[in-house]
Parts: structure tokens; C-alpha cells; sequence
């Protein structure tokens, strides 16, 4: 049964792929355009540090499957294009090898064809300490993702429905480890009270894994007869609203889901994230094109980025936090019903002293 819903989600995730062409809320940020900040693009890293975790590149693959013979194919790909890029890469939830150890294939590809790569392990907060600490050892993961999907969970015909030992456990594997622990939801993002209350379990990072990418809550329903879920498509807040709300959070965040352009990278980067994943859409690449397609796909989000970066007079991707940005739209509806100050934002270089540092003006 495990192995024939990894398939399906990831023949769902790709059907999303066909529909999800409508603005999200990435669009409704945007930078404030200064003519003269630009810089060489010699001096500029893509480099990026958290949390004890240094990447060469701030994209990462984020989880998407394993379980199944056809997912390991596509893990493998994953792998190589990790590897050949330089970019991180995060295991599915690797639930099916604690039912099913028979699949552990599936999952240990990622290393086997990555020996090198900052790869993820994944599980999910009902995980035991014992199980988590045989996801890390088959994968050597250097981090550990715990996904918490209640909407998810909700929709799903055999999902849970008691989620309260969800802190209580996510506490104690992030004593129990000795890898960063990053906590990340599955698409519906993750809202400034529960950053709060994950910074107090003792987690490292959190991915907010907001709305805009694959809908899990949409997959599951779709996995049902008579689809009664419908209701919770498109449930929960976009990326950008959980990086704006969590703002002065001492917690490093990373930003995932409805990512679709290295524009969108930027943008993430610029609103507070340290790094920032996709997946649907580099699965969308991968079985179209191939592992060539998706190296160049990621080649080519990479230079682009770094061009944006040259552009925007930003050296470093946390060199984004001080450009100048302007919120438009639902998201700044979003931000005034949350108290969100938006005005700041669009003024964060301080007028002359950062644009001075770039440019090297006197007046």
C-alpha cells in the first residue's frame, strides 16, 4: 500500500504542475529598483551559513519521495543532479523504510550516488528516536527535516488524526540527535506562533513550506473516491506571509513552496530566509527532460540568481535582507490584519548609508 501511494502522489504532484500557472503571493513582492547598486559579478558568493550548516549555494531539491521502485529511479536522478550542481537535497519521508526495510534502497540511492552533497533525511513527528537515528545512519544524512502536515494527514483516506504528542516528540528527537533538526511543513506554511514554539522545542531551523507549491491536502483528496476533501485545497499561508509574520524570530528559517523562478529565490532570500528549496517543478523537469535537463535547470537558477544578486549590489544571499522591497496586493492585506509593518521594508537600506557603501558615492 506505501509503495503504491508514493506513486501516486508523485502522478498527482505532476498533474498539479499543469494547473499551478496563477499568481502567488511571491509576485506581490517586489524590489525597489536603484539604478546605481550594482556590483561585479566577481564579488559576489552564493554562499550561505545557519544554524552550523554551511552551503555552497542557498537552493536546495526539497523532499519528495522514495518508497517505491519508480521513486528510487527518480531519488537517483535527484541525486546526480545534486551532486553535479553542488545543491542540498532532502529525502522523501522515509516512513515507508521503517514499514517496508526491503525499500531501503530507495532512500540510501541519495547518498550512494551523492557520497559528497549535504543530503537531508526525512521523517515525520510520530517518528521514534530509534527509527530517526536508522533514517540518518542509511542516508549519513548532515540534517534531519521532520514534516508536520496535519491539513495533509486530514485529507489523506489512512492519515492520522491524533497530532498532540507532535511537539512532545519533535522536542525530544531534537535532544536525542546530533545533526541540525529542521522542522518543516508540507505546503501549508508555518505561522509566527508555531516558529515561536519550535524555536522552544529545541529545533535548529524551520522551512515554512507555505502555500503555492504541490498541495498534499489537494493529493490526498484526489486519492479519494469521492474527493470530499475538496475543502482543504489550497489551505494555509503562501511562503512570503510566513517569512514576513515570523520576522525577529531568533530562528533561522528556510523558505519552500510555490517557488518558481530564481526570481523567487531572490525574493525569498530578501524577506528573511537563509536558504530556499523546489520540487515540483524540478520534478517536472526531471521526468520531461531527464537528469541533464534538471542540471541545467538548476545551472541556470544558479547564474541567474547570481546575476540578481550582481544587480541588486547584494555579495552574499544575506546581503538580499538589506535591499529595499515593496508589498502589494493580498500579501500586504495579509500584513495589515497581522500588524505586520510593511512600510520599513521599502526603506531598509536607510536611504543613503548602504547604496553609499556600493557605490562609493559622496553626495
Amino acid at each position: 500500500m506505501s509503495a503504491s501511494r508514493k506513486d501516486d502522489h508523485v502522478r498527482l504532484a505532476i498533474e498539479q504542475q499543469d494547473t499551478l500557472r496563477g499568481i502567488n503571493q511571491f509576485e506581490e513582492v517586489s524590489f525597489v529598483h536603484h539604478a546605481l547598486a550594482g556590483i561585479d559579478r566577481p564579488d559576489v558568493s552564493l554562499a550561505t551559513a545557519f544554524a552550523g550548516i554551511s552551503w555552497p549555494v542557498p537552493l536546495y531539491i526539497n523532499a519528495m519521495t522514495g518508497g517505491s521502485v519508480k521513486t528510487g529511479v527518480i531519488n537517483r536522478d535527484l541525486a546526480i543532479a545534486a551532486r553535479e550542481t553542488g545543491v542540498p537535497i532532502a529525502s522523501g519521508s522515509m516512513n515507508a523504510y521503517f514499514k517496508d526495510p526491503s525499500c531501503a534502497g530507495t532512500f540510501s540511492v541519495l547518498r550512494e550516488q551523492n557520497p559528497d552533497g549535504f543530503v537531508i533525511g526525512n521523517v515525520n513527528a510520530n517518528a521514534t528516536v530509534d527509527n530517526v537515528w536508522r533514517a540518518i545512519d542509511l542516508i549519513q544524512a548532515n540534517a534531519l527535516q521532520i514534516h508536520i502536515n496535519t491539513a495533509q494527514e486530514t485529507a489523506m483516506p489512512e492519515g492520522d488524526r491524533s497530532f498532540a504528542s507532535w511537539p512532545g516528540q519533535i522536542e525530544k528527537i531534537a535532544a536525542a540527535v546530533d545533526i541540525p533538526v529542521i522542522v518543516k511543513e508540507v505546503g501549508n506554511g508555518l505561522s509566527r506562533q508555531t516558529v515561536l514554539a519550535l524555536k522552544d522545542l529545541g529545533v535548529a531551523v524551520a522551512d515554512v513550506s507555505g502555500r503555492g507549491g504541490t498541495d498534499f491536502a489537494r493529493i490526498e483528496n484526489g486519492r479519494r473516491e469521492l474527493g470530499e476533501y475538496d475543502f482543504l485545497h489550497g489551505w494555509g499561508q503562501s511562503a512570503p506571509a510566513c517569512l514576513l509574520d515570523a520576522q525577529g524570530v531568533d530562528l533561522p528559517l528556510l523558505a519552500s513552496g510555490g517557488v518558481r523562478s530564481p526570481l523567487d529565490v531572490a525574493r525569498a532570500l530578501a524577506l528573511g530566509a537563509r536558504g530556499v528549496g523546489a520540487s515540483g517543478g524540478f520534478l517536472r523537469t526531471l521526468l520531461d527532460g531527464g537528469v541533464d535537463a534538471l542540471v541545467a535547470q538548476l545551472t541556470t537558477w544558479l547564474d541567474q540568481l547570481a546575476a540578481l544578486q550582481t544587480m541588486l549590489g547584494a555579495r552574499t544571499p544575506a546581503d538580499l535582507r538589506n535591499c529595499d522591497l515593496l508589498i502589494h496586493g493580498s500579501l500586504r492585506t495579509f500584513c495589515a490584519d497581522r500588524g505586520i509593518e510593511t512600510g520599513p521594508l521599502a526603506r531598509r537600506s536607510s536611504s543613503t548609508e548602504t547604496f553609499r557603501e556600493t557605490t562609493g558615492s559622496t553626495r
